[in-house]
């Protein structure tokens, strides 16, 4: 992936979107107006920035892409599986905002959808021939309920989409040299999505280092996405603090970047 500007906004962009003819990537924290702790492009809501700040942020990355700001589109993750798809045209997009779920898929041009991370890995979906989308958060309680495996299968049901048609990309996220877990983590993936002896190395007793970046590689290849078709950005939230916010790091007080993918 490269670093690209648009407008004020700094992000990495994978190198099918421009191929493709959509506009997708991963912000940077660069370009907003936000004051410390939340410097400077924070757009999640839920955090103790000011809702104007967080209002002006979303403001200049739609219009950034030629959006009004109301088509920019996230709801609330609440680290689950569920998926919320759009499938016809909504004048009102506002009452998803409240929508509890953790991926988002859509056919609808013009309605940049996103998902927020400070940590966990965001995941987009595009398929060039039935021309749908996805957004898709991917935290390790997703993750070991199998909610990229779900997400496609959803591309799939509604929309037809073929996963060996399918592009992704793996936005940036905590590395497995930062992302220290426990045992209810092994025993979530043990009995959920798997790959866990790949993906987890023991530390100690009772202590795991998680990799979480492969884990969504693992399951989008399982899924039947070409692994050829599979990008993944290197940079580490955690480690990168010029360029993104990290929950860990942070112990919390931190903003939040943003996985968007946007058919024209």
């Amino acid at each position: 992936m490269k670093l690209a500007r648009q407008g004020k906004i700094s992000y990495l962009q994978p190198q099918w979107a421009a191929a493709e003819g959509i506009d997708a990537g991963f912000t940077t924290r660069n370009g907003g107006v936000s004051r410390p702790p939340y410097n400077s492009l924070n757009l999640g809501f839920n955090t103790d920035d000011p809702r104007h700040n967080v209002d002006g942020n979303r403001s200049t990355l739609a219009r950034a892409f030629d959006l009004p700001p109301h088509l920019l589109l996230t709801v609330q993750q609440v680290h689950g599986s569920d998926i919320l798809v759009i499938d016809e045209p909504n004048p009102d997009l506002s009452h998803f905002l409240r929508v509890q779920c953790d991926a988002v898929t859509t056919n609808q041009a013009g309605i940049m959808i996103g998902v927020l991370t400070a940590d966990c890995y965001p995941v987009l979906l595009h398929d060039p021939v039935k021309k749908a989308i996805a957004a898709v958060h991917v935290g390790w309680r997703g993750a070991a309920a199998g909610i990229i495996g779900k997400t496609v299968k959803s591309l799939a049901t509604t929309f037809g989409a073929r996963a060996q048609d399918l592009t992704a990309a793996i936005g940036p996220g905590i590395g497995a040299h930062k992302y220290e877990v426990d045992r209810p983590v092994r025993d979530a993936f043990r009995s959920g999505a798997g790959n866990w002896e790949r993906i987890a190395r023991e530390v100690e007793l009772g202590k795991w280092r998680l990799d979480l970046r492969l884990s969504a590689r693992l399951q989008l290849e399982e899924a039947g996405l070409d692994p050829a078709r599979i990008e993944e950005a290197q940079e580490d939230t955690c480690c990168h603090r010029e360029l993104f916010f990290s929950y860990r790091r942070d112990a919390g007080k931190t903003g939040r970047q943003i996985g968007f993918i946007l058919l024209r």
